[in-house]
């Protein structure tokens, strides 16, 4: 167990498919070193979320859903590392589909990994305890 004196990282969601949502909610909500922020549907609320942002008072890290509209995962991540504000964040993207080429191209951009979508709640756990690692 982590020590309740631990500051939780602040983890930043975009993900438009409430079901995917929930998992995520269901599963961190009695972990104590995470904090899901409130999730977003879409790049273009992630860009939103953090121009409210006070005082640079953003996300310890921002996972990105591939398949999200309006501003998919890798267009998100691309302005996102080509913003000076934002080039720090820790970046994951995730998909149900994980090809060579989503791979690659996440890389490319900037992105710490790239996650395959989880199919329970104990996948979740893996991906968020994997994440954690990496940052």
């Amino acid at each position: 167990m982590v020590s309740p004196h631990k500051i939780p990282k602040k983890i930043l969601l975009a993900e438009d498919d409430p079901d995917d949502r929930g998992f995520f909610f269901e599963f961190l909500e009695h972990r104590h070193d995470v904090l899901l922020l409130p999730p977003v549907e879409n790049g273009e609320e992630v860009f939103e979320f953090l121009e409210k942002a006070k005082n640079g008072n953003f996300p310890d890290l921002i996972i990105l859903d591939q398949n999200m509209p309006k501003c998919n995962g890798l267009q998100t991540l691309a302005i996102l590392k080509n913003h000076s504000h934002y080039e720090n964040i820790p970046v994951f993207v995730y998909s149900t589909y994980t090809d060579d080429y989503l791979k690659q191209r996440s890389i490319q951009l900037g992105a710490r990994s790239v996650l395959e979508k989880p199919l329970s709640l104990e996948g979740y756990e893996k991906m968020i305890d994997a994440i954690l690692e990496l940052i």
